[in-house]
């Protein structure tokens, strides 16, 4: 795409915003070297109105300083801030810094309250009255035009109360997830299942895996739909159809539909054109990487808002800390 840029759109807009301002002041000192003809009254000599005359008076004085001012303020503006093409302006100044710099302004600000939570951990900060207090409006302000303010979502966003996590649950993984986001992809594989009704058969098959909880299936196309499925979707789904977290894939034997509700057609529908989702990241780091401007969290938020979500009530234990080798522990010893 490199050929067909160019900086034209910038010298265009430079050269009108600059040939504008001073097109003002030219008209301006045109405008005051011409002399309207007078009829020997101090009139034009157009008359409105049988008596309305049109007077033949110089701007006012004021009015005009007011206009050379407005004039040079523009002139002035456009030297030290951008608004000339793609100069930057002299004073370096943009929408992106200020914003960094508020909100490095605000993070200061409230330091030394998330300072108390530094020690404690994701745990322990859901059982924090204060902590979840601050949670909840963080959620309340970031999280819930997505997953409602009761966290509990709706088509297309997870409810984030029960224990079901494409992306795993723990504290560490949902504080990974708030941070760098994710991107889940159901790729459309109906070509590589064949025809309409192996896509059928193929959909009740992953409806009965989840029939204990209560989803309608066709049992004999359920029974066709097997062997397709081990071909081709459990190669995401897993032989077992309970997912793969580290690719999001969906856990299909939990009868959780995210993006509809697991009904034929929505699983059909799914298989045949596939899906999207994207959590987005609020990390300022992953935030800035992406090129993405819009608000970011800092860690010590981050941590707290993974303590609320995990403490909603779906959140996974802890994966547990693996104990060291006996002779790693040895060896530390004798050093």
């Amino acid at each position: 795409m490199s050929d067909f840029t160019s900086n034209f759109w910038s010298v265009y807009v430079a050269g009108i915003t600059i040939v504008g301002i001073l097109g003002c002041l030219l008209l301006l000192w045109m405008g005051g070297k011409g002399q309207a003809s007078s009829s020997g009254d101090a009139t034009t000599g157009h008359v409105w109105d049988v008596d309305l005359k049109e007077m033949n008076n110089p701007l006012p004085r004021w009015w005009v300083w007011l206009f050379i001012i407005t004039c040079v303020f523009g002139l002035v503006y456009l030297v030290l801030f951008p608004g000339a093409g793609s100069f930057k302006g002299a004073l370096g100044w943009s929408e992106t810094r200020q914003f960094d710099e508020e909100m490095a302004a605000g993070d200061a600000q409230v330091a030394p309250i998330y300072a108390a939570f530094a020690n404690k951990s994701i745990v322990d900060l859901s059982k924090d009255p204060q902590a979840m207090a601050i949670g909840d409006r963080l959620f309340m302000n970031n999280c819930s035009q997505c997953h409602a303010s009761d966290a509990r979502g709706a088509i297309g966003f997870p409810d984030l109360t029960d224990k079901h996590w494409n992306w795993g649950g723990t504290p560490d993984e949902i504080l990974e997830t708030i941070t760098n986001g994710r991107i889940a992809v159901m790729a459309p594989v109906a070509a590589q299942l064949g025809s309409p009704e192996d896509v059928r058969a193929v959909a009740n098959y992953a409806l009965s895996l989840s029939k204990d909880k209560g989803t309608h299936f066709d049992a004999a196309l359920a029974s066709k739909g097997q062997a397709k499925f081990a071909e081709v979707c459990a190669v995401c789904h897993g032989a077992d159809g309970k997912g793969n977290k580290l690719l999001g894939s969906n856990n299909l034997t939990d009868g959780v539909f995210t993006f509809g509700l697991g009904t034929e057609a929505h699983v059909i529908d799914m298989v045949t054109n596939g899906k999207m989702g994207q959590m987005p990241a609020w990390g300022e780091k992953a935030v800035k990487e992406q090129g993405n401007k819009s608000f970011y969290l800092s860690a010590a938020k981050i941590k707290v808002l993974a303590a609320y979500v995990w403490g909603k009530g779906g959140g996974l234990p802890p994966e547990p800390v693996a104990a060291a080798a006996p002779q790693a522990a040895a060896e530390g010893e004798a050093k």
